[in-house]
């Protein structure tokens, strides 16, 4: 059954949201919500607006119709400082990890606290450690960004993504570019942190068997609708021809493997 968008104890709520890119229609009156404390995730091929999600989500993108609210909160209603608040309470796991190059780890962490809090330098410390060994990299606290593998970064990006203590964490492609054990320790990360620290998770991926393995529920879009959703298990026994094609990664379906195109031998003979 789909989550219920008034149900107070959902985090996100998106009712009746449309945007658009000039003449492109990104998204069509679309609703979902967000629960707290579990793990969505918003999938579909590349191109379908899950990362413009994000940024409407997060303020940073004004919707054409329709509202979202976080935690209670109408984003696009908040005044600037209002909606910077509430941004201190959304982590971010960017699909760059997005580190400062010319800071070391350890910096790169301490950065959300020295810029949004007055806490002394003795507490950051701690705090910073805190973090980097929920993420395994304590140890790599000295190093800088390019002494980093891909997987190493985009861990250090989520420990700076929970160093205010946020309420909810948005990922963005997470699993993008990781090899298989990167990509393993990165799905066991997210699943740990969102049920040692009562987070709220939101995963934007295309990467199907690594977003199910831990989602609890899941949103597949395409065509600025939503075209399917459900729990992992229910996607999977889904008889939408096009949430199968997606979930199981088929070269043709509702999505054409080719471009449309006249007939192709009316093609060929046309040179002739």
């Amino acid at each position: 059954m789909p989550i219920s968008a008034s149900s107070t104890n959902h985090i996100v709520s998106v009712k009746n949201l449309s945007f658009s890119r000039g003449t492109r229609k990104i998204f069509d009156d679309i609703s979902l919500s967000i629960p707290r404390g579990k793990i969505t995730a918003i999938m579909g091929p590349s191109g379908t607006g899950k990362t413009t999600l994000l940024k409407l989500i997060g303020g940073q993108l004004s919707p054409h119709a329709g509202q979202i609210h976080v935690d209670g909160q109408n984003v696009h209603k908040l005044k600037t400082k209002d909606l910077y608040n509430l941004r201190k309470r959304m982590g971010m796991l960017f699909q760059s990890g997005a580190l400062l190059t010319d800071m070391t780890v350890y910096d790169n962490v301490a950065f959300p606290l020295r810029e949004h809090t007055h806490l002394p330098e003795s507490m950051i410390r701690s705090l910073v450690l805190m973090k980097l060994q929920a993420v395994g990299l304590r140890g790599a606290r000295d190093l800088m960004p390019s002494e980093l593998s891909g997987g190493m970064a985009r861990r250090v990006a989520l420990a700076r993504a929970i160093a205010l203590d946020p309420l909810m964490i948005m990922y963005d492609e997470p699993f993008t570019g990781q090899d298989p054990i990167s990509m393993g320790a990165l799905v066991h990360l997210i699943k740990s942190l969102n049920n040692t620290l009562g987070l709220t998770s939101i995963i934007v991926s295309h990467d199907v068997h690594e977003t199910a393995a831990i989602a609890d529920y899941i949103y597949v879009l395409s065509e600025g609708k939503i075209v399917g959703q459900g729990t992992p298990q229910q996607l999977a026994d889904s008889d939408s021809a096009w949430v199968k094609q997606f979930m199981n990664g088929e070269a043709d379906g509702p999505v054409h493997f080719h471009y449309p195109a006249k007939d192709y031998l009316d093609d060929l003979l046309a040179a002739k």
